[in-house]
């Protein structure tokens, strides 16, 4: 009786009842299992989303025809690609994204990176999803029959982001064995909606003033741009495959990565894009609701609360390991648990006190100038190693070993990401917030997108050449 290969083993079930032991430390081979195939219900979950929604039906809102929409949403979509190249480094070196950039900006270079990408921006973007859900979660209360004081306000917060947190701190296992039966609760929930979109929507739809010349692609470059910056900003794709085999064959982790992201977020995307043909999209839940029966609409603001919790699960997990990263001696469940509770309190902030959530939601929208660069900076890494790391040199942080670089600095990386995010915030255009001068040189049209990208892996390429066998 033959056994089964480690790479083909699936995950034991009684991994995903304990909580993960591993932090940033790299994981042994004999601790590997997985299929790659599994990676697809991890990164379909948090797409199958009320979010995509309302980024398919911004495009409508923003003056794009049907098509045109449909369009920008098949190409933007396309950066799911980058994040499954990431994520074969993984299994390559046994740690997470977190300790792997060490290999591209130095250990202390690192820090500071992860310290804005990994952390920062990663408990912004807790606060706005939070915020998202719970305004859901009121509205459910409200159609179910009672109001919520600011008392019960706080405990459907709360609630939210318990739940979040308890997926997270059982962590990596959890993850794997759960999301992939939410994603089908979640499909079967907006499959029943889109069947209602398809009978109201117009397929023949055109914005009543189209959009001609400078206009119609400066729109299309906002909209890409739109589109493209949730993959972008999951720069840390290694940290759900660093538990597979180092046997796992590159080409099936970012496969079935960028699959099992691309597809939903396709669908889902285009589905608000459908919808918007016909409905208001500017309040999408009040526009939705008007067009399914009674008893559908609060099964659909509970799947939105659930994908934003799968959504947030996996911000959460990685934000944990972000400061084990920094350098914070802790425990992965407590990094989780501190994580969450500066994210809960600046939820309540924002929906109970401020108008924090505005300026948060701002300051997401140029966050494609920065997280573009990050992500071609460590495709290009990968590339050029050809997906060779050594984990335990990356954790190890020798000021002899390979990857001290110049006194902990890696400044060909340091340096592609300061002049690639420069370049883009040039060309970065959203009106009524910030326009560069590039971008209002050529008629405030936003190439903030390929710019980010090329720019900065075209000087990263270079600096290195000959440094990464």
């Amino acid at each position: 009786m033959t056994s089964t290969p480690a790479a083909e083993q699936p995950v034991r079930s009684d991994k995903a009842t304990r909580v993960e032991s591993h932090g940033i430390d790299v994981i042994g081979d004999d601790e590997r299992r997985g299929r790659a195939r599994d990676l697809a219900g991890v990164w379909a979950a948090p797409n199958v989303s009320y979010l995509n929604l309302v980024v398919g039906g911004a495009l409508v809102v923003m003056g794009l025809g049907l098509w045109q929409a449909l369009a920008v949403i098949a190409i933007g979509n396309l950066c799911w690609i980058l994040v499954g190249v990431v994520a074969v480094s993984g299994p390559a070196a046994g740690a997470p994204s977190e300790v792997i950039t060490r290999a591209v900006y130095g250990p202390r270079g690192n820090r500071v990176v992860i310290g804005v990408n990994g952390w920062f921006i990663s408990v912004c973007y807790l606060a706005l999803s939070w915020s998202a859900a719970s305004v859901t979660a009121f509205s459910l209360c409200s159609r179910l029959g009672f109001e919520p004081s600011t008392a019960g306000k706080v405990l459907i917060i709360v609630g939210i982001a318990a739940v979040t947190l308890v997926i997270s701190v059982y962590g990596h296992a959890t993850i794997v064995k759960l999301y992939p039966k939410l994603t089908l609760v979640l499909a079967v929930v907006f499959v029943v909606m889109a069947a209602y979109v398809f009978g109201h929507a117009d397929w023949s739809y055109q914005p009543p003033s189209e959009l001609h010349g400078t206009a119609l692609w400066a729109t299309i470059a906002g909209g890409l741009t739109l589109v493209a910056s949730a993959a972008l900003s999951y720069n840390n794709s290694a940290d759900f495959a660093r538990y597979l085999p180092r046997s796992t064959k590159p080409l099936a982790v970012a496969g079935w990565t960028a699959f099992g992201a691309y597809v939903p977020s396709v669908l889902f995307t285009g589905l608000g894009a459908l919808a918007a043909t016909t409905l208001d999209m500017t309040d999408p839940q009040t526009a939705l609701g008007r067009i399914v029966p009674g008893w559908f609409t609060p099964v659909f603001l509970l799947a939105v609360i659930l994908g934003s919790i799968a959504n947030n699960a996996m911000t959460v997990y990685s934000a944990g390991l972000a400061l084990q990263a920094i350098g914070l001696r802790i425990r992965r469940t407590r990094s989780v648990l501190l994580d969450g509770t500066i994210g809960v309190l600046l939820t309540l902030y924002a929906l109970l006190v401020s108008n924090f959530l505005d300026a948060v939601s701002n300051m997401m929208q140029v966050m494609v100038a920065i997280v573009a660069p990050l992500m071609a900076i460590y495709v290009t890494d990968v590339l050029l190693r050809r997906n060779r790391y050594d984990g335990h040199a990356l954790s190890a942080q020798a000021e002899d070993g390979p990857f001290w670089y110049t006194a902990g600095v890696n400044w060909a990386g340091a340096g592609a990401l300061v002049v690639g995010a420069a370049a883009a915030f040039a060309f970065l255009a959203v009106p009524g917030l910030y326009i560069g001068f590039l971008a209002n040189a050529i008629g405030g049209i936003d190439l903030s997108l390929p710019v980010g990208l090329v720019v900065p892996a075209v000087i990263y390429a270079a600096a290195m050449r000959g440094r990464t066998a």
